[in-house]
């Protein structure tokens, strides 16, 4: 929980210096509109990464860092999320049935997504073979938690669990994989380059 709470301080930090310094910061948001072609999602890549230029500025170590803390923030809030879900009154038996698996699914996301970042600032300055080694270990990590998410989704499906609650989650459940599948874009993009 201590390690959530550092990331989410520290993207606020990321989260204040860019938006202090992003007004004159031209070659950054080109060079993240650039990199973000390669995204599964280009104009969410570069609507969820542009309040970050000055952090980002044209690193792409730093890019792929940031697209990960903003895949993490937003699977710590889908998180929430799904945990205030489980708490209402009146949810039918498979709804609550699908919350819990869902809320375990994110969590499994989260825990992911955690590791994956603990994982790219162990790249940084490593010898060919080990950069490989930790970049495959982000890679691996950061597919998992899409599966985790699909999965989530996958509890909602048929038309017996439409309604409010479904359209809640698979509203927050497509936003953190599609953010997600961007930050693979861009590890899988980096590791090219770098390798």
């Amino acid at each position: 929980m201590a390690r959530s709470a550092f990331l989410l301080v520290l993207l606020s930090i990321l989260s204040v210096a860019a938006t202090s310094g992003a007004a004159g910061n031209a070659g950054a948001s080109n060079f993240i509109k650039s990199k973000c072609s390669a995204a599964t999602y280009p104009d969410l890549c570069v609507q969820s990464l542009s309040n970050f230029a000055s952090t980002i500025q044209q690193n792409p170590r730093q890019l792929v860092q940031t697209a990960l803390f903003v895949s993490l923030s937003r699977a710590q809030s889908a998180r929430s999320h799904v945990w205030k879900l489980t708490k209402f009154e009146g949810l039918r038996p498979r709804e609550h049935a699908a919350l819990k698996d869902c809320l375990e699914e994110v969590s499994d996301t989260v825990d992911r997504l955690s590791k994956s970042v603990e994982e790219l600032k162990r790249v940084h300055g490593a010898h060919e073979k080990d950069f490989l080694w930790h970049i495959s270990n982000v890679e691996t990590w950061v597919s998992a938690a899409m599966t985790d998410e699909n999965t989530c989704s996958d509890g909602f499906s048929g038309k017996a669990m439409n309604g409010r609650i479904k359209s809640s989650v698979r509203a927050r459940i497509v936003d953190v994989s599609r953010v997600i599948s961007n930050a693979l874009a861009l590890i899988s993009k980096y590791a090219e380059n770098q390798g």
